[in-house]
């Protein structure tokens, strides 16, 4: 008698009665989700204290996905939802799945505000290199000379160095791997799960129905092996030399891992510096 096939590790994450979800075959979101999910487990956190926030996109579908309080919430305005969450309630581990248009283009402002007050979130960016769910137009992230439904002779825009923007921001921790780096991307999300402040993690992530198709670079399976052959890691490398080309070199690692104080210690530092013994109370009153 063939016995029970063993349950997945990740499935306890994962809301499987959604499953199978409907990302394109060769996408790398959801190996992303299984890294995710990994680093939950090794990072032995309670469930009940993490949220997980959305925006909108291909990536946005996350939310619907883990089996956490999540928020799929409106186009660019994750990390503001976000925001709103860690202020309120501090004690919540509170993570923003997002890809690169929605952080990057609509919601780059808020992305770089919440650098820059070191908002103690964590971000976890999927960067397919264009706007994957809206027709493949050319995004803040596409390299030069790729080819988009906006730009069909090639790209002329120069790209966001993505690392590079959040470190000069002010990013407590940056990394950057890609959907073929599955075991360094958990173990840099658990990682960036026992820092405080704002912690940002990309990922590049195949999109072979869009970007590969038009730019002619395979299917899922090939853009991986790319991935392989082109990586290379280099830890603490300054993020001013780690920006993307069409056909170039891939630098992954962990960019920045530094230490400065987050938004709500400089917010109570001030208070208690102002109100004195009297916000020292209240505080106590509020955490019991």
């Amino acid at each position: 008698m063939i016995g029970a096939m063993p349950r997945n590790p990740v499935e306890e994450f994962l809301r499987m009665d959604r499953m199978p979800h409907i990302w394109c075959p060769g996408c790398g979101i959801g190996t992303t989700v299984n890294c995710f999910a990994r680093a939950l487990r090794e990072s032995e956190l309670d469930p009940a204290k993490i949220v997980l926030v959305s925006g909108i996109g291909c990536s946005g579908r996350v939310a619907g996905y883990v089996r956490l309080d999540s928020f799929h919430t409106t186009h660019g305005r994750a990390i503001p939802f976000a925001t709103g969450l860690k202020l309120a309630n501090p004690s919540l581990q509170v993570v923003v799945y997002s890809g690169d248009g929605d952080l990057f283009s609509i919601g780059g402002n808020h992305l770089i505000h919440a650098a820059r007050r070191n908002i103690d979130i964590k971000v976890i960016c999927i960067n397919n290199l264009i706007y994957a769910m809206t027709g493949g137009q050319t995004a803040p992230t596409t390299p030069g000379m790729a080819i988009t439904t906006t730009a069909p002779y090639g790209s002329y825009e120069p790209a966001f160095n993505i690392p590079h923007l959040v470190d000069s921001a002010g990013a407590s921790y940056v990394a950057r791997w890609t959907a073929y780096h599955v075991r360094q991307l958990s173990r840099s999300i658990a990682e960036m799960f026992q820092r405080t402040g704002f912690c940002f993690v990309e990922v590049l992530s195949p999109c072979p129905t869009l970007y590969q198709r038009r730019n002619k670079l395979g299917d899922g399976l090939d853009t991986l092996k790319y991935y392989k052959e082109m990586s290379k890691t280099r830890h603490d490398a300054p993020t001013s030399e780690v920006g993307l080309t069409k056909d170039g070199e891939i630098i992954v690692g962990r960019f920045i891992d530094r230490k400065r104080p987050d938004y709500q210690s400089l917010m109570r530092a001030r208070l208690s510096e102002q109100l004195g013994e009297r916000y020292v109370a209240n505080e106590a009153l509020v955490c019991s």
